[in-house]
Parts: structure tokens; sequence; C-alpha cells
């Protein structure tokens, strides 16, 4: 049996390559096409123009499924830890899957609602994204140190906890020099005012979006040792 056919891996596994791939292939095909500048574009504009928007939209769809599938099986796991761990509080624990939840919502709005069209929904969008991914993976981070000894070893603790505050990091540059950004083009010259600025929001963009996808390819060891089944039941 390969790793990934035990218990549940499969869901952060494909979740963290999906995503990667999402934001990689709409990347090459924005600059193949020249749809934007090589170096650093938001995510959020290497969607932009078609064909690349529709990839982009399709696939961003698809990962937001799947976060929701995988941030549930880790709820419903958390539930199956706090049969030792006591310790662990089950509210945190609800709070964290609709959390998580919000953030996949987030996504669905970035890659619907695109930033030359609608603006201001792809910023609320982005926001929920961002802002509740991220507290969702603090709130995980809690978690894990709760069930501690059960549950994940130290290390990957560890992992999860280096993770998070690189993007917790990230994410105070990304909001603060955007705020410095006056023009929304899609091609920036080197000698725009604002465009040091727009350079140091869109790294730290995209920082934070891979560190918040790779935070759930700490979850593969945890879901090799459980699974989830559905149970239809007919009612008199």
């Amino acid at each position: 049996m390969y790793w990934f056919e035990q218990g549940l891996c499969v869901l952060p596994a494909f979740l963290v390559v999906w995503s990667s791939a999402t934001f990689i292939i709409c990347y090459i095909i924005a600059i193949y096409r020249h749809d934007v500048d090589v170096i650093f574009p938001y995510i959020s504009d290497t969607g932009v123009s078609p064909p690349e928007s529709c990839i982009f939209g399709l696939m961003t769809f698809i990962s937001a499924c799947a976060g929701v599938g995988t941030i549930y099986a880790r709820y419903k796991h958390v539930e199956l830890l706090r049969e030792d761990a006591t310790n662990v509080s089950a509210r945190l624990n609800k709070v964290a899957l609709w959390l998580g939840v919000i953030s996949c919502f987030g996504m669905c709005i970035v890659a619907t609602f695109q930033e030359t069209v609608v603006q201001v929904v792809h910023d609320i969008g982005a926001f929920l994204f961002f802002v509740f991914g991220i507290v969702y993976i603090i709130l995980q981070c809690f978690i894990s140190f709760q069930a501690h000894p059960y549950g994940c070893s130290k290390y990957v603790f560890c992992v999860r906890v280096t993770i998070t505050i690189l993007a917790a990091v990230a994410f105070v540059p990304t909001v603060i020099c955007a705020f410095y950004v006056k023009q929304t083009e899609l091609h920036r010259q080197k000698h725009d005012k604002d465009y040091p600025f727009h350079v140091a929001s869109a790294v730290c963009e995209w920082i934070v979006a891979f560190t918040f996808v790779f935070f759930f390819f700490t979850y593969i060891h945890d879901f090799k040792f459980f699974t989830l089944r559905v149970k239809a039941e007919l009612e008199d």
C-alpha cells in the first residue's frame, strides 16, 4: 500500500499539490502570453485575462472544495483525539472548523470576482482567505499543543508553528505595502513611485499563500491513522 492510500492522506496531499499547481500554471500561462510582468505579479493578476482566468477560477474552486474536505476531516480527527486528550477544547475545534470554511469561501470569491472587474468584492474575498486562514492555522497550533502527546509529534508541531509564524509575519507587509500601491495596471515599470511597495506586497502575498497551503502537508502523518465513512439510514 502506498502512503497516499493510507487513511485520508490523499486529502491534504491533493490539496497542497493542486493548489500549488493552480498558482504556478496560471503564472506560467500569464507570463507566456505577456499578460503580467515576470517579476512577482500579484497572484490574482495571473488569473485576470483569459484563458488563464478560466483555469484560475476552475482550479481555485476545486482547491476550495478540497480545502473544506480537509478542514472537516481535521475537525473530526481532533474530535477523536479528545477521547484521550481531554484538555483539547471542543469549542476551539469548532471555531477553527468554521474559520477554515470561511477562508475557503474567500478563495471562491477571489476566483469568481476578478480584481479588474469587481475589485471591492475581490478584496473582501482575499481578506477572508488570508485573515481567516492565518487565524485557522494559529488555532490548529494551539490544538496541537493541547493534544500533546497525542496527535502529531514535537517535530511536526514545530514545523506547524514555523509555518504559521512565517505566514503571519509575511501577511503584515502584504497589507501595509498594498496601501501604498496606487496603480492597478498589470504591467509595472521600475521607475513607478509605488513599484518597490508593489514588489514587496506581491512577494509577501506569494509567501503567505504558499505557507498557508503547505501547512496542510503537516496533516498527512495524522491522516494516516483514521478514515471517515458516510452512513445512510432510512427513516420510518
